[in-house]
């Protein structure tokens, strides 16, 4: 698949169509398999973690949510791409996973997001099989626990398995859990609040206008005022350097 690397992280051309065919091939195979919707925070944390970059760089496919990663990889000749959002993805695998009856599984946020995801998907989609839904402890998960997890949701038959526990844990537990989970397993951050209706999203415009963030950090700044601050200024400053040709960087830690 072509790609281009930004700040160092690896950024697959694919679009939302491309990306729910190749999620659905994986699941058919029954595949484990590791998709990560990377947006401006993510290719930050990579930035700042040579071995979290490592780890983004080894997964299966990385979209670009977010209009500033759209705008850098565009610039970077690859001009058709376009975005693809944990939301926007999740709701149209769904939509084919019913209407070729593969079960779906939904691992991170709250119980009670959970239901009302839950309950808003069956609306939507009522053959839709839900066969796993959980909400692991905040905690750190014991050994024991995490044997447990991979073997619920093998039992279950879960075809495409949702994680919804931010960046950068859910990238991290997919990674470990590559090899174990028999399906693929696609980190989509908020999606779960958004579908379920217990966070409100951007009105179009500003997705499409690159304002997401702006929408979100006055719906929640002190939980997000120190991430969007910390690198929003630092990705526009860096990329403008690798569009303009002045500074190059490394795809690995190495």
């Amino acid at each position: 698949m072509e790609h281009r690397y930004i700040l160092g992280s690896r950024i697959d051309a694919t679009s939302l169509d491309d990306a729910t065919r190749q999620v659905l091939a994986w699941a058919r195979a029954g595949e484990s398999k590791m998709v990560c919707i990377a947006n401006v925070h993510m290719v930050m944390e990579a930035y700042d973690s040579p071995s979290f970059r490592e780890l983004l760089n080894e997964s299966d496919l990385n979209t670009s949510d977010g209009m500033p990663l759209v705008w850098v990889m565009r610039k970077l000749g690859l001009k058709n791409q376009s975005r693809v959002a944990g939301p926007d993805l999740l709701l149209p695998l769904c939509r084919a996973a019913a209407a070729e009856g593969i079960p779906v599984g939904f691992h991170g946020s709250t119980p009670e997001t959970l239901e009302l995801l839950q309950t808003k998907l069956r609306q939507d989609l009522p053959s839709l099989n839900i066969a796993y839904s959980v909400s692991p402890p905040f905690r750190p998960p014991t050994a024991e626990e995490q044997a447990e997890t991979v073997a619920a949701i093998n039992r279950s038959g879960c075809g495409v398995l949702f994680v919804g526990l931010g960046c950068p844990k859910q990238e991290k537990w997919m990674a470990e859990h590559r090899g174990k989970v028999a399906c693929p397993m696609i980190g989509v951050g908020a999606a779960f609040d958004f579908i379920a209706g217990t966070v409100k999203r951007a009105p179009k415009w500003m997705q499409k206008s690159g304002l997401e963030w702006l929408f979100r950090l006055l719906s929640d700044p002190k939980r997000l005022a120190v991430r969007y601050f910390k690198h929003n200024p630092r990705y526009l400053a860096l990329a403008a350097l690798q569009v303009l040709g002045i500074r190059q960087f490394k795809p690995s830690s190495s």
